[in-house]
């Protein structure tokens, strides 16, 4: 019987094994193979902040559609039925006692349609079509900027990546070679060439270089699931980016790429634009000394029946046009309030402008001085990884041959790493801070 089930659940199990293999084979399984252009593609396309602002903007494009309307007529219209208690009447009497004379229907239903054409507002209406339409720009701004971010973001993380795997490279090597020195340095104390204490070195230093390459390891994960959030794939996702191998030093002028700053980046942009949006906002305050006048049409009828086409007591329907002006002119200085806090606080803006400009010069200097101090340190790293490499040769021949000892082999293979950590660092740095710099002159 205990047989019999076994059979029966394997049998039953059977069809699923595929569809979950399936499953398996699906979805973040498969391996995301980049480039740097692919990568920013794919973050301008799906990271949620940019996709935020884009919403924004959609939000001021509606907003300006809205305020355009405001400046064309309006149409109204509004439909009432009354029950009276009593009929209405009126009292008349030219001699004897008064006759009452009926003046409506006990039903009353009534039905109107008005048409409203603003005709002068003090410029409020124009004026707040001009802010609807400042502040899509402002939008556009803050989508430019948060794109330059995000694509900022994306070539450090790759570049991370590339570092990472440059890193992790260089503990590799340095495990494979302390593994044959731990052999070599096993073999002598085999014969009795060396001391315990010269191989008990070899084989701590084994450890220790096992340990960083674990460490570089884990970091190529952090790395890749940097990026991989910022592509908004899975966060364990396999990627494989794409390397760059071809340096080109690059040669800039400081004033230049200070002007270029202050004309291109976005967030100067929108501060220039909020700039105007205050002055627009002066101007829809002072509108309030204006009168507000508008030109009103309607059309009305009034019956006992639900149409309101029966009347016999007055005519049914009538049409009117109105000429409707409206002017408040005491406030208790309330609108000269207003004008000065818009004041005041373009006064900040232009103030926020100015610090912003000084910030933005500082930070294109620094980036611009990163990357001459990175450009410099790839020459002498690279000098000094050959003369690494050469000394790592000779004292490890030097070994084999008992002309030195372990202690010897271990600080060149030290310095080796070192050296090799150095100059992918000063490389992929270099690339680093341009890629700072681009985005601190607004450029993608």
């Amino acid at each position: 019987m205990n047989k019999l089930l076994s059979m029966l659940v394997i049998c039953l199990l059977i069809p699923l094994i595929p569809s979950v293999s399936l499953a398996q084979g699906n979805g973040d399984s498969t391996v995301l193979s980049l480039n740097l252009d692919k990568a920013i593609e794919m973050a301008v396309a799906n990271n949620s902040l940019i996709k935020e602002a884009i919403e924004k903007q959609k939000a001021a494009m509606e907003e300006e559609k809205s305020a355009k309307s405001d400046l064309y007529p309006k149409a109204m219209a509004s439909y009432s039925y009354t029950n009276l208690k009593e009929q209405p009447y009126s009292r008349f009497s030219l001699v004897g006692p008064p006759t009452e004379i009926p003046m409506s229907s006990r039903d009353n239903f009534h039905w109107d349609i008005s048409i409203v054409q603003p005709v002068f507002t003090g410029f409020a209406l124009s004026t707040r079509h001009q802010m609807a339409k400042l502040g899509v720009d402002i939008r556009e701004m803050e989508k430019k900027w948060v794109t330059l971010d995000i694509i900022k973001q994306v070539k450090l993380a790759y570049l991370n990546i590339l570092l990472a795997k440059k890193i992790f490279a260089v503990a590799e090597d340095a495990v494979k070679h302390l593994e044959l020195h731990a052999k070599d340095a096993e073999k002598f104390y085999e014969q009795g060439i060396i001391p315990l204490n010269d191989l008990l070195k070899s084989k701590v230093a084994l450890a220790h270089a096992v340990q960083n390459r674990v460490r570089a390891e884990s970091n190529i994960e952090i790395a890749v699931a940097s990026l991989n959030t910022l592509l908004r794939v899975g966060i364990n996702r396999e990627t494989e980016v794409e390397d760059i191998l071809k340096f080109v030093p690059s040669s800039y002028n400081l004033d230049d790429l200070i002007t270029e700053a202050v004309h291109k980046r976005p967030e100067l942009e929108a501060l220039h634009l909020a700039l105007k949006n205050a002055d627009q906002a002066i101007r829809l305050v002072r509108s309030s000394y204006y009168p507000q006048v508008a030109l009103v049409g309607n059309y009305s009828q009034t019956g006992d029946n639900p149409a309101a086409t029966d009347n016999d007591y007055t005519n049914s329907y009538n049409a009117s046009a109105t000429v409707q002006a409206k002017w408040t002119f005491f406030e208790w200085g309330k609108t000269k309030a207003d004008i000065k806090r818009y004041m005041y606080e373009k006064f900040s803006l232009e103030e926020k402008l100015k610090g912003a400009e000084d910030g933005i010069s500082l930070e294109v200097k620094n980036a611009f001085l990163n990357l001459q101090v990175s450009q410099k340190n790839i020459k002498t790293a690279e000098e000094s990884l050959a003369q690494a490499r050469e000394n790592f040769r000779i004292t490890n021949l030097q070994y084999q041959q008992q002309m030195t000892t372990s202690t010897e082999v271990l600080d060149a293979r030290t310095y080796l790493t070192q050296a090799e950590t150095n100059y992918y660092s000063a490389l992929y740095g270099y690339m680093i801070s341009e890629a700072e710099l681009m985005r601190a002159i607004g450029k993608r």
